[in-house]
């Protein structure tokens, strides 16, 4: 075992067994307070990955803010509080300090009139606290960012560099995050020093535990679709994806009308809703949620058996994190995704990655395995029997132009057979007329 002195007891404070890839890599460079890029999907133990030497780093007896955990969204800076004050059982005058968007700011400035020795917040919040002269980010001398990529995806990367800008001396940094876009590099380059980079395979979309079940819409509305499916399924935890927070809220309306209750994770909600529902995970009150990609990334939901997407994501990365929300610690889970024809690419270049898809209908309920609903099947035209014989005839010799003859021989017959049906269908209106002209004498 590699942990030593605090760490170590947080790990068995936590019931933990073994360490993690991404723990036992970070661990000892960290320690080292070398800069680290470590590349790492949810659920591969990140979040105590930056806790183990980060317990063992902050001094207690200290009046400064030692260290800043930033995070995207409120419910993650959340998740990362909630693991970070299992460390107050081990030092317990240690001050840890949240701060996000929705909390009341008052109270905020007189919780730091004595600095804490970490704070863990949305960069936003952290900013404005910061230029408001009431938290010293000046004094940290390490700074963490959880799931950088989407840092920069919601803008927030601005913030976060005015925060490191203002800061008097070199900082400890260590960048985690599940995709290192490109976009994410100049960054890097500025605020990391010789940094050491690490890359944990994502493995849930191949994860031999884990199906990939495509049900046909059809001509329903998702939310009847998806209430038709969860009829037919038994979750101990299901979380469902919506590609919009208005898809999510909409989503769980209607199941509410129809007898189910979900929890809900997404923009719509109002600060205090979203704690409400994070309390409620954190319980195990858990069996639906509906969530956005967004407001669902990140988070630690490990009795989650089945997974149901609304669509495909625009970014199908995030159907891989999404397939990777089941299938954990050697459990099977189920990846549902509720397609329509216009998700035929999306499924061609998930499929090209190694993902097989099953197909399902549901039938009786219960579902079937069907074959690919979006290939038709080809029916034969029926051939006339006097082209097919000139098509099939065998001419001892080939001679030149054989096939312009055929093909002229097969437009010659069809000509025929034209005016013969012309011809047939003159009689008749002949025949039809007579009939009329006749019963108007009578």
């Amino acid at each position: 075992m590699i942990l030593n002195d605090k760490a170590l007891e947080l790990f068995k404070l936590e019931g933990f067994t073994q360490l993690t890839p991404i723990q036992e890599s970070i661990y000892q460079p960290a320690m080292k307070r070398r800069d680290i890029i470590a590349q790492s999907a949810t659920g591969t133990g990140k979040t105590h990955a930056f806790l183990f030497p980060l317990i063992n780093q902050l001094d207690e007896t200290s009046n400064n803010l030692q260290a800043i955990i930033m995070a995207p969204t409120r419910e993650l800076a959340m998740q990362i509080y909630q693991f970070s004050m299992r460390m107050k059982e081990i030092s317990k005058d240690l001050r840890i300090e949240l701060m996000t968007g929705g909390m009341d700011r008052e109270r905020m400035k007189k919780r730091v009139n004595v600095q804490p020795h970490l704070v863990i917040g949305t960069p936003g919040r952290l900013k404005d606290m910061f230029m408001e002269g009431g938290l010293r980010c000046d004094q940290a001398d390490t700074v963490i960012l959880d799931e950088a990529d989407m840092i920069y995806e919601f803008g927030f990367l601005e913030d976060v560099d005015m925060i490191l800008e203002q800061m008097n001396k070199r900082v400890h940094m260590m960048v985690f995050s599940a995709t290192i876009p490109e976009q994410l590099q100049p960054f890097i380059k500025r605020h990391l020093h010789k940094s050491l980079s690490f890359r944990m395979e994502e493995a849930s979309a191949m994860n031999p535990h884990v199906e990939h079940v495509l049900i046909q819409q059809k001509h329903k509305t998702y939310s009847e679709s998806l209430l038709d499916l969860l009829a037919v399924i038994e979750p101990s935890g299901c979380i469902i994806f919506a590609n919009t927070r208005v898809d999510a809220s909409e989503v769980a309306a209607y199941l509410r009308e129809h007898g189910v209750n979900p929890l809900e994770l997404h923009g719509d909600l109002t600060p205090r809703q979203r704690q409400q529902n994070l309390n409620r995970i954190q319980n195990d009150e858990l069996v639906y949620l509906v969530a956005t990609d967004i407001a669902a990334r990140g988070l630690d939901l490990p009795q989650v058996s089945h997974v149901i997407s609304l669509g495909f994501p625009k970014q199908l990365d995030f159907y891989v994190h999404r397939a990777g929300r089941t299938g954990r610690a050697g459990k099977s889970g189920i990846a549902y995704t509720i397609v329509n024809k216009e998700d035929q690419k999306s499924i061609d270049r998930l499929g090209s990655t190694g993902i097989k898809f099953i197909y399902q209908s549901i039938r009786d309920k219960s579902l079937v395995t069907t074959r690919n609903f979006f290939v038709r099947k080809k029916v034969a035209k029926a051939v006339d029997p006097e082209v097919a014989q000139i098509l099939n005839r065998k001419d001892k010799k080939v001679k030149p132009n054989y096939k312009k003859k055929r093909r002229e021989q097969v437009e010659k017959l069809q000509r025929k057979q034209h005016r013969e049906m012309i011809q047939k269908s003159i009689t008749e209106q002949k025949k039809t007329r007579a009939k009329a002209k006749q019963k108007d004498k009578s």
